[in-house]
C-alpha cells in the first residue's frame, strides 16, 4: 500500500500564515482600469482614499473593482510621478482599510508577499524575496523614498500599485515597477503616507527648481589648489532656462557649480537631493567658479514646474 505524503508542519504552518496574510490584506486591494489590457492594482489606504502606482494611470476615467466584485468609479486626487504615486478617491465610508507594517525589522532575505486583484475581482498572490534594502534615496524624478527597498525579482504587471506585506498581511509598501526595470521597488509605506498628506492637500508634490542645464566635471588638480576647493568634482552650466530662479540671480553658460549653502556638490544627483520640496522659497547661496574665480551667488529657488503625464 502506498504512503501517502504530507508537508511537513513547518511548510503547513508557513503555508496557513501566507494565506492568512493574504486574506486581511486582501479587504483592502482593489483593481483599478485605468489604461489598455491589463488593469493594475490599488490599496485602500484609508477610508475613502486609495493610493496606487502612478504610471498605471493612463486616463482619468477611473474604475475600480472592489474586494466584493462591485464596480464602481473613482476620482483621481493627485498624482507624483516622482515617486511614482498616485491617489484616487473613493466614495464612501464602509471599507477595509490596509494596516501599515515596519520596514525596521526587515531584512534582506526575509519572505514578504505581493498582492494584486483582477478585473474580475479576483485575489492574487506572489511569493518574493526582500533583495535589496538600503538608505533614503532619489529616484529618477528627484522623488525621496525613506529607504531603498527592492524585491529579488520583477512581478506582473497587474501587481504595479498593489501592496507588499509581511507574513502578518501588514503592508510594508506599494510595489511597482514604474522606478526600475530590473527588480520591483517597493515603496515604503512611510513615504506613502507622506506623499497621500501632500496630495491630498495641494493636488501635487512640490520639488525644488533652480533651472538649470548641468554636467558634471573633473577638476582639474591645479584649479582644486589655487581656490582651495573642497571637492574633486564639479558642475558645468551648460543651459540656464529663461525667467529662471538661476538667470534672475545671474547664473551664466559656463559657470562650474561646486557648492550649495557650503556643502560641495559634484554631480546632478547630489543637486536633486538638495532641493527637495521643504528648499521652495528660500535663499541658498551658490558657490561657482567663473574665470577662474570664486564666486557667490543668491538663488531663491522656485518650483519645478508640473510634468503633465
Amino acid at each position: 500500500m502506498e504512503q501517502e505524503l504530507s508537508a511537513p508542519p513547518v511548510w503547513q504552518a508557513l503555508s496557513q500564515e501566507l494565506s492568512g496574510a493574504v486574506e486581511r490584506v486582501g479587504r483592502a486591494v482593489v483593481a483599478l482600469n485605468a489604461r489598455r489590457r491589463i488593469p493594475s492594482s490599488g490599496v485602500v489606504w484609508r477610508q475613502g482614499t486609495i493610493v496606487t502606482a502612478n504610471h498605471t494611470l493612463e486616463h482619468e476615467e477611473i474604475t475600480t473593482t472592489l474586494p466584493d466584485g462591485r464596480t464602481t468609479s473613482v476620482s483621481l486626487a493627485g498624482r507624483d510621478p516622482s515617486t511614482d504615486l498616485a491617489v484616487l478617491k473613493l466614495e464612501g465610508t464602509d471599507f477595509a482599510t490596509a494596516e501599515a507594517g515596519d520596514l525596521s525589522s526587515v531584512k534582506v532575505g526575509h519572505i514578504v508577499l505581493a498582492v494584486a486583484r483582477t478585473s474580475e475581482g479576483g485575489a492574487r498572490a506572489s511569493l518574493a524575496t526582500i533583495g535589496v534594502l538600503g538608505a533614503a534615496w532619489r529616484t529618477w524624478g528627484g522623488g525621496l523614498l525613506d529607504r531603498t527597498v527592492r524585491l529579488d525579482r520583477n512581478l506582473h504587471p497587474n501587481f504595479s500599485g498593489g501592496p507588499v506585506v509581511d507574513k502578518q498581511g501588514r503592508v510594508l509598501g506599494i510595489g511597482t515597477s514604474g522606478l526600475s526595470r530590473y527588480s520591483t521597488v517597493v515603496i515604503p509605506a512611510a513615504t506613502v503616507s507622506r506623499v497621500i498628506d501632500e496630495l491630498l492637500a495641494r493636488g501635487h508634490i512640490a520639488h525644488g527648481y533652480l533651472g538649470l542645464g548641468m554636467y558634471p566635471l573633473r577638476l582639474p588638480a591645479k584649479l582644486q589648489g589655487s581656490l582651495n576647493l573642497p571637492g574633486q568634482s564639479g558642475i558645468m552650466v551648460v543651459a540656464v532656462e529663461a525667467e529662471s530662479p538661476a538667470e534672475r540671480a545671474g547664473v551664466l553658460i559656463g559657470d562650474v557649480l561646486v557648492a550649495l549653502d557650503g556643502s560641495s556638490v559634484g554631480d546632478t544627483d547630489e543637486v536633486q537631493s538638495f532641493l527637495g520640496g521643504e528648499r521652495v522659497g528660500e535663499s541658498v547661496s551658490a558657490t561657482i567658479v567663473r574665470a577662474g574665480s570664486l564666486k557667490e551667488l543668491t538663488i531663491v529657488v522656485g518650483e519645478r514646474p508640473a510634468v503633465q503625464p
